[in-house]
């Protein structure tokens, strides 16, 4: 069984968040395919992100510059899949997730798993653009992003009495993103068992230094 995190990405008080986190951990425990945890970023009052090499101490075992940064970055990692709940500000993901998730960093924790999204606004929008640009975000990381989405405009009359999306359609997406995920979390599960690749970035310097050492020894 798949461990999926929730990680939900607003933390202001009036939030919307808690309604639709609340219908999709329903949904995705129901499904049968997952282990879930919710990662509340209320619960983790990260710092702003200023990790640098002098302050990871250990690159094979970082220790961060706080407690809480390396904890964090063990939380993420130890999962298959991701969920993502976030609102839209000012055309983008909220400040606190972008943070949350440049705070993974060097634990490369994100790396060739998938990524899922649940997207909210109080407008007609539903959160698109803030979903376009977490897949951006999360392509850096090296996540895999799925295609499929769930959209919720007009939040604040998205759940009937019980909780349940008023539109059919909204519980239709996530049951498509729900089968996605699971999908894609088994398939990069055996691919990471069978073996991965160095990080591409890492890849480049080596082969550019090589390449740079056999044209100094050349002239």
């Amino acid at each position: 069984m798949s461990k999926l995190k929730i990680i939900v990405g607003t933390t202001r008080p009036t939030r919307n968040a808690d309604r639709v986190t609340a219908w999709v951990q329903a949904a995705a425990t129901s499904h049968g395919a997952f282990e879930v945890e919710v990662l509340d970023l209320r619960d983790w009052p990260l710092p702003f992100f200023a990790e640098h090499f002098g302050s990871v101490g250990d690159i094979n075992d970082p220790t961060y510059s706080q407690p809480l940064v390396k904890a964090w970055n063990r939380a993420v990692k130890d999962a298959d899949a991701y969920l993502v709940v976030t609102g839209e500000y000012n055309h983008s993901v909220p400040g606190v997730l972008k943070n949350a998730i440049d705070t993974v960093w060097l634990s490369h924790a994100f790396r060739n798993k998938p990524v899922a999204a649940v997207g909210y606004s109080a407008g007609i929008g539903g959160g698109i653009r803030s979903l376009e640009h977490l897949a951006q975000i999360m392509v850096e990381t090296e996540a895999v992003p799925l295609r499929n989405t769930v959209v919720m405009p007009f939040i604040t009359d998205a759940f009937d009495d019980t909780g349940q999306p008023t539109n059919p359609a909204t519980s239709a997406s996530l049951q498509v993103l729900l089968d996605d995920l699971a999908w894609w979390s088994t398939a990069l599960e055996r691919a990471r068992a069978a073996g991965e690749l160095v990080p591409g970035r890492m890849r480049l310097r080596d082969l550019t230094l090589k390449a740079q050492a056999a044209a100094t020894r050349a002239s």
